[in-house]
């Protein structure tokens, strides 16, 4: 028998949900305070390598993506994370990572020195290595200072590794970086990495260089099972060729520390990079800047007071010098 509409309650009612469903949209997140704390060691289309328990006997490595609740933070090697879900490591388990830790350091690069938009390379090294070639190819003082500029900016400690010393001396080079009292190690092919072994111990240190100078050969004889691909220069231009497509991170032998291995570079963009961000890396003039330059001073401009300053015997012209290289390779031009 039919029901009249009279019989019908609020009971009855049947809502349709929309596109997007019925329940409203909720801005409480949960706060997955059983998640897991990981290391992100490598990026891959968008799936990240992550070692959970590392530098202990229980570390294994875990396949993770993003979680939602994420948005737009990006996820780089070096990061601390928060992972959920399918912790086993098996070959089809998949995490979530549902949290960034903060990060303690965070080393950037533009497309170029016009490009508004920075980009996170590396995140919580303590050290960054500029891997610079001796010969064949022949240095870079431009990309060199450069990637100083972004040691300085991150707050890293910059490490000059000189390679290829059975091809070129290194006299020139470390003379012309000496005034910036930038730390230096020399090496050959085949030779012994000791020293370069003492700066890496028990630190979080970011390799970087442009394609061919010898970094992946360092990362293979430094961890022996790293099998990274190894370039060569080409004759004509003078330049290597990419190898190494992503970063990885990389635990030394017998847990010595964590060296971070990134693709070859040919520009570094610094438009992110205040002249107040590099000049804060040197103490002896920053002091000079604070009290005699005039407001918003680039310290390449005529009136700059750090000529005073050296004048006055607080800081050598040297260093002055050099702090001035570094300025001027920030506002771009040829990296040669």
């Amino acid at each position: 028998m039919a029901r009249r509409t009279s019989d019908y309650d609020e009971d009855d009612v049947r809502v349709r949900p929309g596109r997007r469903g019925s329940r409203p949209r909720t801005r409480i997140r949960p706060a997955h305070e059983d998640a897991v704390a990981a290391l992100v060691t490598a990026v891959d289309r968008g799936r990240y390598r992550c070692l959970v328990d590392a530098g202990t006997d229980d570390e294994r490595p875990v396949t993770a993506m993003r979680a939602r609740e994420l948005g737009r933070k990006s996820v780089v090697v070096g990061d601390r994370v928060a992972l959920v879900g399918d912790l086993s490591g098996g070959p089809d388990a998949l995490a979530r990572i549902v949290r960034i830790e903060p990060r303690t350091s965070a080393l950037r690069r533009t497309a170029d020195d016009t490009d508004p938009f920075e980009r996170v390379i590396v995140a919580n090294a303590d050290q960054l290595v500029v891997v610079a070639a001796l010969a064949d190819p022949e240095p870079r003082p431009r990309l060199i200072d450069r990637t100083l500029v972004a040691a300085y900016d991150a707050g890293m400690d910059p490490l000059l590794a000189l390679t290829k010393a059975d091809l070129a001396g290194p006299d020139a080079l470390v003379a012309e970086y000496a005034p910036l009292g930038v730390p230096f190690v020399v090496t050959e092919r085949g030779g012994d990495l000791a020293e370069l072994r003492g700066h890496l111990s028990g630190r979080v240190s970011v390799l970087v260089g442009h394609s061919g100078v010898g970094k992946s050969t360092l990362v293979n004889a430094l961890v022996p099972d790293a099998e990274r691909a190894v370039s060569h220069v080409n004759a004509v231009t003078g330049r290597g060729r990419h190898t190494s497509s992503s970063a990885l991170a990389l635990e030394l032998p017998d847990r010595a520390g964590w060296i971070i291995d990134t693709p070859g570079v040919r520009s570094f963009g610094l438009a992110h990079v205040t002249p107040e961000n590099v000049i804060g890396a040197f103490e002896d003039l920053a002091e000079g800047a604070a009290e005699r330059c005039p407001p918003q001073c680039d310290h390449l401009q005529d009136d700059c007071g750090l000529d005073g300053w050296v004048a006055d015997g607080h800081a050598t012209r040297a260093r002055l010098d050099s702090l001035r290289r570094l300025l001027r390779a920030r506002e771009g031009g040829d990296e040669a």
